[in-house]
């Protein structure tokens, strides 16, 4: 027992030092540390040189393209104006009677296409602004509206979506990022559909009248911009290239040389989810620049200068709660914990991994993070007895991805707290709606996802 409250102990420390700003870079080992040294007296050197450095390089190797990749392709939406120029066209079409479907759609469709969630915080927001005080609605309720369209179904639901927590299963499971689309849409609609529902049921609550704001609330980047079939047609590029890569043209390409040591010894199924997101992220990327070539040419080095540099923050922050986990389940007494877990939800697998998968991201606040930490430690035990019950890996995918976009948004997850800075509002003002639509929503969500599973199984 006693085991047991040093890695909660580290867990917890490590979820409050987080929410008051200190780096993870930082913060993991250091945790990591403190949890070997006070539950097993050491050894420290050998902990972090060969299980949590080895963890986090092992989590770059496998998923630096993608983060890489993904952020360069949103400052280029973002540098070219495409961002802007689709979220303000999406806006703009509904109109301000359906100012708060206008903002989540715009968010929704540039999440859906690759764009990174800080990147389209930043480029919704002016817009968000304006409308907003146009329709006279409650200006606490934009951090909320963005939430729910950038940090929920597009996400973890949809099928198809690019987002790294699409991607993590795949090796884990050998599934595509398509895994279980029928459950994947409803449990989208569901989010979208309750959250939009909330957010309305709000704005009558609160009534009339924007709010304090400040001339900035709506300044805008000046210059020219694209129309808005050029600021779309890279998003659509990406899910149809995805599409195309997934099940058509990998699946066509001889691979039997994977089997060779020199390439892991693998097969094409381990990779081809993976494979699928770089190519269709690298071709939509030329294309992008392709089609803004004059807006572009005169800052392209320094704009994937800036993207290359967006992506190592997040990846190394993940990759190190990756380490942090390693060596948490390198400790005697997680296996107490593993083995508490297993058993959660008796002989159904999928509510073991939702549980523990929910709640390793709550305790670190990333939902790719607690991801990691979960495979990492219980992917194969769950690959095992969901083949033991019948139970598809699309569906073990599908779970895994929705259960870490719920408990993640707490109060001291990042993009929270970054979404609450872009907007000039603190937690007090504005959380509570963030955490109706992106932890308590998705929440009921994952429930219904697991009951639908377990009822009808994958599809």
């Amino acid at each position: 027992m006693t085991g047991i409250f040093i890695i909660l102990l580290g867990l917890g420390t490590l979820m409050v030092l987080a929410y008051r700003g200190l780096s993870l870079l930082l913060l993991a080992p250091a945790m990591a540390m403190l949890a070997v040294l006070l539950a097993e007296g050491g050894p420290l050197l050998a902990s972090y040189t060969q299980v949590f450095m080895q963890a986090t390089g092992g989590f770059i190797i496998q998923y630096f393209p993608l983060f890489l990749l993904g952020a360069v392709f949103g400052k280029l939406m973002e540098a070219s104006g495409s961002a802007r120029v689709l979220a303000d066209g999406i806006i703009r079409g509904l109109g301000p009677n359906r100012a708060i479907l206008a903002v989540i759609l715009s968010c929704a469709a540039m999440t859906y296409g690759g764009v990174s969630l800080f990147v389209v915080a930043f480029a919704v927001w002016p817009i968000a602004s304006a409308l907003f005080r146009e329709a006279d609605l409650p200006k606490v309720l934009i951090p909320a509206t963005i939430a729910l369209g950038a940090f929920t179904f597009t996400m973890t639901a949809l099928p198809g979506t690019p987002a790294i927590q699409n991607a993590i299963p795949m090796p884990y499971f050998g599934t595509t990022p398509f895994a279980a689309p029928g459950l994947g849409l409803i449990t989208g609609a569901l989010m979208l559909g309750l959250g939009w529902g909330w957010l309305e049921y709000r704005t009558r609550a609160l009534g009339s009248g924007y709010g304090s704001a400040s001339e900035d609330d709506t300044k805008m980047d000046g210059g020219s911009a694209p129309g808005l079939t050029v600021a779309a047609a890279p998003l659509v590029l990406v899910l149809a290239l995805n599409l195309a890569f997934t099940f058509v043209l990998i699946p066509a390409m001889d691979t039997d040389y994977l089997g060779q040591p020199e390439f892991g010894a693998t097969d094409v199924g381990a990779l081809r989810g993976v494979w699928s997101i770089i190519a269709a992220l690298t071709l939509a990327s030329l294309a992008l620049v392709a089609l803004n070539w004059r807006r572009l040419a005169g800052g392209l080095a320094a704009t994937l200068d800036e993207g290359a540099k967006d992506a190592l923050k997040p990846i190394f922050n993940t990759a190190s709660l990756v380490g942090f986990g390693a060596v948490i389940a390198s400790l005697s007494a997680f296996g107490v914990i593993r083995d508490w877990v297993v058993t959660v939800g008796g002989d159904n697998p999928l509510v073991s991994l939702a549980v523990g998968t929910s709640l390793l991201a709550g305790m670190t606040g990333s939902a790719s993070g607690g991801m990691s930490i979960a495979l990492s430690t219980l992917g194969e035990t769950y690959l095992d007895m969901g083949q033991a019950v019948g139970i598809s890996p699309d569906l073990l995918h599908r779970v895994t991805a929705v259960a870490t976009g719920g408990l993640d948004a707490l109060p001291h997850n990042g993009a929270v707290i970054t979404l609450l800075t872009i907007c000039g509002l603190t937690h007090r003002e504005a959380y509570r709606d963030i955490f109706v639509v992106a932890v308590a929503i998705p929440v009921l969500a994952l429930v219904v996802l697991v009951a639908l599973g377990t009822a009808f199984g994958s599809f």
